[in-house]
């Protein structure tokens, strides 16, 4: 079998298992953040962080939430890695948002972050502040999900069907996911343009 066709057919087989119940729990909790007036914060790095971008574009126009992603503002962001440190770089940036108790944040990462191996943590770092002051906390993980997994409100783990392609398919998931959100009737309020277009 060729990688093309073995992918593809991974690709199915993820999409078949993704957990229908844990998706309409998300939907319903970031309902609910909206009708609270929460503001939803997007964390990601490297894929995540485009991910984040993307999904700030379609959940405020699509899904008119108030939301915000610290890698759509470099100077910021590179300012507080200067003069803070990476690991606390996302949590500084959340403090000075004023995240509250009405808002949520929401994570892509292929493993979630991991204390005890040292890895993404400003996504730990972050989500602790989220936690402390009674923010909601999503994601869209893969693996086991480490510790976004284990903190959120509602995490969707990506089924890890070859170990040779955690990142890959992960990551391409995840982008699904939003799209699935925001597509969502109970959470889309505007029409997609090609969409509109098409009537």
């Amino acid at each position: 079998m060729s990688f093309s066709r073995r992918y593809c057919e991974q690709t199915a087989e993820i999409a078949r298992s993704l957990p229908g119940d844990r998706l309409e729990a998300l939907v319903d909790a970031l309902a609910a953040v909206r009708a609270g007036g929460g503001r939803l914060f997007f964390l990601g790095v490297g894929g995540g962080a485009g991910h984040a971008s993307h999904a700030v574009c379609d959940f405020r126009k699509l899904a008119g939430f108030e939301c915000y992603t610290p890698t759509d503002n470099v100077s910021e962001l590179t300012a507080r890695i200067n003069d803070d440190g990476w690991e606390t770089s996302y949590a500084r940036w959340l403090e000075g948002s004023r995240i509250g108790p009405r808002d949520a944040v929401f994570v892509f990462s292929v493993g979630g972050g991991n204390a005890d191996q040292g890895v993404s943590l400003n996504l730990v770092r972050a989500l602790e502040l989220a936690k402390r002051v009674g923010a909601k906390v999503f994601g869209v993980v893969g693996r086991d999900g480490g510790y976004t997994a284990r903190v959120a409100d509602v995490a969707i783990v990506i089924p890890t069907v070859d170990p040779e392609l955690v990142t890959a398919l992960t990551e391409a998931f995840q982008a699904v996911v939003w799209h699935l959100l925001v597509a969502h009737p109970r959470l889309r309020v505007a029409a997609m343009k090609w969409e509109s277009l098409g009537r």
